[in-house]
């Protein structure tokens, strides 16, 4: 009687077992899509309203690295697609590497007009704001724009790091730094668009901030981490990462101001 009972058990388990685990999808996004991918998500659950989303946003290169380490994450979206491709490469993936978007940087300040990337060396700009550079794509190309017009040296003693791009706004909003070098994205962002103003960082300064995703390893049967997916590529969501200032695969930059 107990072993017919344990039968029946299991076999109800392993029934529910793959349905609850499809229901739950783990995001592990790169800051810039803090806002952008919150509108993703609320549209998602509009046509898949039992499963749940959880989406945790911080830079591309310590997600990189959680990832390996075992990290509880069904989709990754990296704001350089360099990570997404070399843990594809090592097997920590389920799918191939899809591009998404192209990122953007800007010069945003929450109290005074901004100015071109040169005029930061001006002794005015005591605090400067960016990404930090070893871990975060948008600091990578911050700094290297910074180079490009030649005012590193200068202004590299008065760089005020964010662990990520999103926090590197919170920087110059809280006054701790009077301006900074932030996505567009987020400078777009309902939250940030009324309370400062931003400048263009002309893109031939930097290399492409080429961003793509993949879903995880772990969630190779997880139905609802593809769907998501497949969802990414549908019109509802390229209408709104245009409107986040992204510019999709295969389009070029278009007038943005």
């Amino acid at each position: 009687m107990r072993k017919f009972i344990f039968i029946i058990l299991m076999g109800y388990f392993s029934f529910v077992s793959p349905s609850a685990e499809a229901e739950q999808i783990s995001i592990a996004a790169a800051a810039d899509l803090k806002f952008a991918l919150e509108e993703v998500v609320t549209l998602f659950k509009k046509s898949h309203p039992a499963v749940q989303v959880a989406t945790i946003y911080g830079s591309s290169g310590k997600f990189n690295t959680q990832i390996r380490q075992g990290a509880p994450y069904d989709l990754y979206f990296s704001a350089d697609i360099a990570y997404p491709r070399a843990l594809y490469d090592e097997g920590y993936a389920a799918s191939l590497v899809q591009p998404y978007a192209l990122g953007r940087i800007v010069l945003w300040s929450a109290n005074q007009a901004v100015q071109q990337l040169s005029d930061l060396a001006d002794a005015r700009y005591q605090h400067i704001a960016i990404a930090n550079p070893q871990h975060a794509p948008y600091g990578q190309r911050a700094a290297e724009a910074l180079k490009a017009v030649g005012v590193w040296d200068t202004v590299e003693s008065k760089l005020v790091y964010g662990e990520n791009v999103a926090q590197t706004a919170q920087f110059v909003q809280s006054g701790n730094a009077k301006i900074g070098i932030i996505a567009l994205s987020l400078a777009l962002s309902p939250e940030l668009n009324k309370r400062g103003t931003y400048v263009l960082i002309p893109d031939d300064l930097h290399q492409p901030l080429q961003q793509g995703f993949m879903i995880t390893k772990r969630a190779a049967q997880n139905k609802s981490a593809h769907e998501f997916a497949q969802f990414m590529e549908s019109t509802e969501v390229r209408a709104l990462m245009k409107r986040y200032g992204f510019t999709l695969p295969g389009e070029k930059f278009g007038d943005i101001k």
